[in-house]
């Protein structure tokens, strides 16, 4: 018979979210610790953040996955969940959750993601399941060093969970635009420093390939109209990173 489940430390990373950072706390408030690694808020954040029982900790910013792998460094208990501050549990999540800490038979789970787009929630296309791996014991498991699209490694096998992890995206469209512009740049400065080639074959047919594949093949089109933004977002944010890409690229040649 399963036992009590394992104790869990939930670890955050934050700057200047009071919008959304109090549904996510309250999704969690049953974690034996809540653990807030913020780089500098001056919103109420961290006023919010004690009010509901979360050890905040400062530390100046590393990255994104350097950051998120310093927050998991500070949970008191082996297992952690990674939580954005505008994620929260669903209740059907936290039961799989609570199930599988109390007899755990991987040292890692993923679940889906479902996000919140212009109202409504994405059920297809590449806003659904998006898959994340944020369960899962902090000595078996990492945050990947990545500055944009960081990722936790882990060496072994990696289970499933019911239930969703829901996303409310609450930002404006011309906020969601200008954050995967600057996530584009990052992505496109860290592929040219790799060493990493591009060719205008890859700037035309990637957002091409992309918009097939998530709009028809994985059905978007039955999300409506903001199902079709959040593809076509998706589309000119893959062209865009080849485009800049291509930009470093000719930059470094003519110096």
């Amino acid at each position: 018979m399963p036992g009590s489940p394992a104790p869990l430390s939930v670890v955050l990373i934050t700057r200047d979210c009071v919008g959304t950072l109090g549904a996510c706390l309250d999704s969690v408030a049953w974690a034996d610790e809540i653990v807030v690694v913020d780089s500098g808020s001056a919103d109420g954040t961290l006023d919010l953040a004690r009010e509901r029982g979360a050890r905040v900790v400062h530390q100046d910013w590393l990255g994104t996955g350097r950051q998120k792998q310093f927050a998991v460094e500070q949970a008191t208990h082996e297992w952690v969940l990674c939580l954005d501050t505008d994620e929260r549990l669903s209740p059907e999540l936290r039961k799989s959750i609570e199930a599988a800490l109390a007899a755990p038979a991987q040292h890692a789970y993923e679940f889906a993601r479902r996000t919140r787009f212009l109202g409504r929630y994405l059920r297809h296309g590449e806003g659904y399941p998006d898959l994340c791996l944020r369960l899962f014991q902090k000595n078996h498991a990492r945050w990947s060093d990545d500055v944009v699209h960081e990722k936790v490694i882990t060496l072994g096998t990696v289970g499933r969970l019911d239930g969703d992890l829901l996303r409310e995206a609450g930002e404006s469209l011309e906020d969601y635009i200008a954050k995967q512009n600057r996530r584009t740049t990052l992505s496109a400065q860290e592929l040219a420093r790799q060493g990493v080639a591009v060719s205008r074959s890859q700037l035309v047919l990637s957002p091409l390939f992309r918009f097939v594949k998530f709009y028809f093949f994985r059905s978007g089109f039955l999300d409506g109209v903001p199902g079709l933004v959040h593809i076509g977002v998706g589309c000119f944010s893959s062209f865009s990173k080849y485009a800049k890409m291509l930009e470093i690229s000719r930059r470094q040649e003519r110096s």
